[in-house]
C-alpha cells in the first residue's frame, strides 16, 4: 500500500471554526484495517466531543509532521470555477488562497460563513457556474448555491482558509491533488477533495449517522483503493490537455471520470 493512514472526513460549514457541530466527522483506517472514528484529541478522558474545524486542521497538521503517511478525502470543494479566476484576474491556485482569505477569513475564531455574506457585498459567483468536475457528475452543486438542500457552498467557503493554514504549516509535507501535480511523489502524504455521495451505498450503514456514513465510506474506500493498487490511476483521471489546465485551477474531485 502507498499510505499508511487513510482518512475520510464529512465538512461542515456550520456556526464558527471553533463549534463543535455533529456535521463534522474523521474516520481513518490504519493500513488495511477497518475504518474507525476518531476522537477529537482535545476532548478530556471519556468525553464524547464533536471536533471544530480548527481542531481538524490542527489533526491534519500533526499527522503531516509525524513519519506517517496519509490519504484524506475532504468533503468540500477546494476551489472555484474558472470564469471567478478570470473575472478577478487570479493566476494560480496559492494566489486564489491568499486572495480567497482577503474576503472570507472565515477560518478566525468568531467568525460565521454568513456574518460575511452579509456584512459586505463579497467576492462570489452565480450558482449556475459550475466547475468541470461538478459538470462530469449527475447531482453535485456549484460551490456558489447556498440555501439549498444538500448545499457544498457554505463548507466551502469555511473550509478553504484551513487548507491554506494546513499547507503554510506543512510545507511539501502534504501533496493538495491536484493542485501540487497530477502526480503524487513517493514518501508525502496527499489531501484531496471527495464527494461521499460517489461511494456511500457502497457499504451498509450499520447504525452511523448519514455524516458518519459518509465519512467512513470515504475512509474505507481509499484503503481498498489502495490495497488494490488502483489509488494511483484516479489520481489520472481522463482529461484532454486544456482540461487539465482548467482543472489545475479549478481542482478536481477525486473519483470522478
Amino acid at each position: 500500500m502507498i499510505f499508511d493512514l487513510h482518512i475520510g472526513i464529512d465538512y461542515s460549514g456550520r456556526e464558527t471554526s471553533t463549534s463543535r457541530t455533529t456535521a463534522l466527522q474523521v474516520f481513518a483506517a490504519f493500513d488495511d484495517e477497518e475504518p474507525r472514528s476518531v476522537r477529537t484529541p482535545a476532548a478530556p478522558a471519556g468525553a464524547n466531543w464533536n471536533w471544530t474545524r480548527k481542531e481538524i486542521a490542527d489533526w491534519l497538521i500533526e499527522q503531516a509532521n509525524s513519519k506517517i503517511t496519509f490519504m484524506a478525502g475532504i468533503d468540500h470543494g477546494f476551489s472555484f470555477p474558472l470564469s471567478y479566476f478570470q473575472r478577478y484576474k487570479l493566476q494560480s491556485w496559492q494566489n486564489f488562497l491568499d486572495d480567497f482569505c482577503q474576503h472570507w477569513p472565515t477560518d478566525d475564531d468568531f467568525t460565521f460563513v454568513d456574518f460575511v455574506r452579509q456584512r459586505n457585498p463579497p467576492r462570489t459567483g452565480s450558482p449556475d457556474e459550475f466547475r468541470l468536475t461538478e459538470r462530469w457528475t449527475s447531482s453535485a452543486k456549484s460551490v456558489f448555491h447556498f440555501d439549498v438542500q444538500g448545499q457544498v457552498a457554505k463548507s466551502t467557503h469555511a473550509g478553504i482558509p484551513w487548507l491554506r493554514r494546513i499547507r503554510q504549516a506543512v510545507g511539501d509535507k502534504v501533496h493538495f491533488w491536484p493542485f501540487d501535480g497530477w502526480t503524487v511523489a513517493k514518501g508525502r502524504s496527499v489531501i484531496a477533495e471527495v464527494y461521499p455521495s460517489l461511494v456511500r451505498s457502497r457499504y451498509p450503514k450499520v447504525g452511523r449517522t448519514d455524516h458518519q456514513q459518509d465519512s467512513y465510506a470515504v475512509a474505507r474506500w481509499l484503503t481498498e483503493l489502495d490495497q488494490r493498487g488502483f489509488l494511483e490511476q484516479y489520481f489520472d483521471p481522463p482529461l484532454t490537455d486544456e482540461e487539465r489546465k482548467i482543472a489545475d485551477l479549478e481542482g478536481w474531485i477525486l473519483g470522478v471520470s
